[in-house]
């Protein structure tokens, strides 16, 4: 029985990151390795409401974790305040995920919402989690980068 993996758009070819482009042909190649998986397709960003293209955006004063407990915030880099925007998004990739249950995530490697184990935090990639990621592994998914899918499953085929 195959599991339901929450994955990011971008990954899957659609133009919704900030720059209006889809992630890199190398990025989305990875993908292959859910063959036999269900996936199902979320942009938080845009579920939070925001545009494709937009501004690009950072975590500040504390990675997505912070964020979801209001202890920082989500701003472009003009200085544009889209916290909301980004927790609203997490809490429809959550609710997206429960409709679909979901057990696993493979997310945008660094994005300020799907960034897993580092993210954008005061300007340079820092150690934690977008504000996506946090509110999945809240939830109880097993959340991977796409950068690290490829390790984390033949780490589990191995168990």
């Amino acid at each position: 029985m195959s599991r339901v993996w929450i994955v990011s758009a971008c990954l899957l070819g659609q133009r919704c990151r900030y720059d209006g482009e889809a992630a890199k042909d190398s990025a989305r190649a990875r993908l292959a390795l859910l063959d036999d998986e269900t996936i199902v397709s979320v942009c938080p960003e845009v579920e939070g409401g925001l545009p494709s293209p937009r501004p690009a955006a950072e975590c500040e004063g504390g990675d997505g974790h912070a964020v979801l407990e209001g202890r920082a915030k989500v701003r472009t880099l003009e200085g544009l305040d889209v916290t909301g925007a980004f927790v609203k998004g997490a809490a429809r990739a959550s609710e997206i995920a429960r409709l679909h249950n979901a057990t696993h995530a493979c997310l945008k490697a660094r994005s300020p919402s799907c960034g897993v184990g580092a993210t954008w935090v005061d300007r340079k990639v820092r150690d934690g989690d977008g504000v996506a990621a946090a509110r999945l592994r809240r939830d109880g998914l097993i959340v991977v980068d796409d950068e690290h899918l490829e390790s984390f499953l033949a780490h589990e085929a191995g168990r």
